[in-house]
């Protein structure tokens, strides 16, 4: 088994980090180059900027805000958020981002994601899911774009299939239910996800202890952890995470 990695996330709105509940009631948590600049030396693998508004307000991703973020690191970095086509992609690499994680845009246009796949290879492009309870549907999780604002009427594993087919890296499902609530992982989505395409999946949404990291492994069957509030709240920090799960048998990098 590989190390898990641990990937504190930083959620963009108008220049600063925010951190909501069920993708909502946003509150406003750090400044992104500060923010970021701690992460990385506090002993993050990776870190995630996402443009969480980008796609709903017609923009693309804050490019100057991820430059400085991008100077600021010394782990890989991946851009989220307003990336419609392989120009927003080429660009995002360009300012300083390791891969990039495309949503709305993968649903709506998979011919896209394959371009992108082709082009800056399959390392470089994370589809992230967004994801809602739905008990009609075959994995009864159904696909949400648009900042989780619009449901679309598509099985979540199926979507996730679709896109291991085309190529991409990894898959970054976010569960609209737990998120922010800091009452676990929606380990049957990630485990679903996991199950289905054989990809390095992601685990985001709804950490808020300690053996909610360990679930999201051992359960949810994930290859990498995400969490936002816990870290930047100070709940804990990403060496207690590490900690927490080596003493466990989880392989962590040091």
């Amino acid at each position: 088994m590989e190390s898990v990695r641990i990937i504190p996330c930083l959620d963009m709105k108008d220049g600063r980090v925010v951190k909501g509940v069920h993708f909502v009631d946003l509150q406003d948590a750090a400044d992104p180059v500060q923010a970021a600049a701690s992460y990385s030396e506090g002993g993050a693998d990776e870190i995630a900027f996402l443009d969480i508004t980008a796609t709903v307000e017609g923009r693309r991703t804050m490019f100057d805000v991820l430059e400085r973020v991008a100077a600021a690191v010394s782990v890989p970095l991946t851009v989220g958020g307003g990336l419609r086509s392989c120009g927003d992609v080429e660009q995002a690499l360009a300012s300083g981002a390791s891969c990039v994680s495309i949503s709305s845009a993968a649903f709506r246009d998979p011919a896209m994601v394959a371009q992108a796949v082709k082009r800056f290879g399959s390392k470089a492009v994370i589809v992230a899911i967004d994801a809602d309870r739905n008990a009609s549907l075959p994995s009864e999780r159904e696909v949400y774009i648009d900042g989780g604002r619009t449901a679309t009427g598509r099985d979540a594993v199926g979507f996730a299939r679709e896109m291991a087919d085309i190529g991409v890296g990894q898959i970054l499902p976010t569960s609209k239910a737990t998120d922010g609530t800091r009452a676990g992982y929606d380990l049957k989505l990630t485990r679903s996800i996991a199950d289905a395409t054989a990809l390095p999946v992601i685990a985001s949404g709804g950490a808020g202890t300690l053996e909610h990291f360990y679930e999201a492994v051992a359960e949810g069957h994930a290859s990498a952890v995400l969490g936002a509030s816990v870290f930047h709240f100070g709940v804990f920090t990403i060496r207690q995470v590490k900690e927490y799960l080596a003493e466990r048998g989880v392989p962590v990098r040091t």
